[in-house]
């Protein structure tokens, strides 16, 4: 679902004055010129430069300026051709007249437009809710920015839940944008929750989710049966020490680990095949484990940050951009890092971009009880 952005220009200020700037300059030109010298087009700019992008009533207000400049100066001059100073005065109340006409149908499509992205909104909150603030021993802060402010709905997902097994996390990026992508993304998010709160592995609720976008995209035609597929990646904190999250791969960017005191670093991870996809390979692998000591933070993220470019097209580094960001406060810390990514890429994004980002809060413990997860591999941190 997606709306026109207002250019730059329309925001500026300069532009509540260039209309009276160039009925001024149009004012002296005509009184400097010899009669048969017209000089309408710089009367008849001014409202209609102000009619798309500001209010009635400065369109008013230009409109009727401008016409009675004009109906002035004809007067003053008291031409002998009288049907010539009509016709200038007519001309420049009739394009004023038009530009009252054009400031109505922008500003009713301008209301269409926010409805539409209040919808979007809506929308986008009821499929992708924010994560709740504490998990257990995690404080918790997520950020959706889309590519174009007038992008609402898109294909990055994420979640959270505290379960038996732990808290538990999601990231993922759908193929695809708009409408078709969301119905992606409410398969996947409903899958997740069902077997977040069931499986014992980690790897086991990825396949439930995969399992769930097969069986759907075959039912709905919304859902591209072929290409349709979405890059994903799981990760959780089981209750109590050691303290060490499982992180489990599908085809998705690795989670960035914050250590207390220390550089970021990406996680090691075993990518398998995105999510929709994995019959096209082997056998799937199982979760890798890292350590997640209290004072860390974790960072998942999908690709519109890891892919963000600057203006010669170097990307941007995510290691070098969390340096001297909180990360025991994932809030400030996802605010700074999406405020750094926006300047890095010029104030413009390539892709939508997803973040969700924890803490794993000193002396805090993962308030859940339950039998323990299954099998892991560790990677070694």
């Amino acid at each position: 679902m997606q709306t026109s952005a207002p250019p730059w220009w329309a925001r500026a200020r300069l532009l509540t004055w260039l209309p009276a700037v160039l009925i001024a300059i149009g004012t002296v030109l005509d009184l400097a010129s010899p009669p048969h010298v017209t000089l309408t087009p710089f009367y008849v700019a001014a409202p209609l430069l102000v009619a798309p992008v500001l209010s009635l009533r400065v369109t008013v207000g230009y409109g009727t300026l401008a016409t009675g400049v004009v109906a002035a100066q004809m007067a003053m001059r008291a031409e002998p051709h009288l049907s010539e100073s009509v016709v200038k005065v007519v001309t420049v109340a009739l394009i004023s007249l038009l530009a009252l006409a054009i400031n109505r149908i922008v500003a009713r499509r301008d209301r269409r437009v926010a409805s539409a992205r209040d919808v979007a909104r809506i929308v986008q909150r009821a499929v992708v809710p924010a994560p709740p603030g504490e998990a257990g021993a995690l404080r918790v802060a997520a950020r959706y920015r889309p590519a174009r402010r007038d992008t609402l709905i898109g294909g990055d997902l994420y979640a959270l839940r505290e379960t038996p097994f732990g808290v538990r996390m999601l990231v993922g990026d759908v193929r695809g944008k708009g409408l078709a992508a969301t119905e992606t993304v409410a398969v996947l998010l409903g899958a997740f929750r069902e077997a977040a709160e069931r499986e014992r592995d980690l790897s086991a609720v990825a396949n439930r989710m995969e399992a769930a976008l097969v069986r759907e995209r075959t039912t709905r035609l919304e859902l591209d049966p072929i290409e349709g597929f979405a890059t994903a990646v799981l990760v959780e904190m089981p209750p109590g020490p050691p303290h060490r999250v499982r992180v489990f791969n599908r085809g998705h960017p690795p989670p960035v680990l914050m250590p207390e005191g220390a550089r970021a670093r990406f996680l090691t991870t075993d990518p398998a095949l995105p999510l929709g996809l994995g019959d096209l390979g082997p056998a799937r692998t199982r979760p890798r484990t890292a350590r997640f000591p209290p004072g860390a933070g974790l960072l998942l993220y999908t690709d519109g940050l890891s892919e963000a470019r600057n203006a010669v097209g170097v990307f941007f580094d995510i290691v070098a951009g969390l340096d001297g960001l909180p990360a025991e406060d994932p809030a400030e810390c996802l605010d700074s890092l999406v405020d750094r990514v926006i300047a890095y890429a010029g104030g413009a994004l390539d892709d939508d971009m997803a973040l969700l980002a924890v803490a794993h809060v000193p002396g805090g413990a993962v308030d859940v009880s339950g039998p323990a997860a299954g099998p892991e591999r560790s990677n070694g941190q």
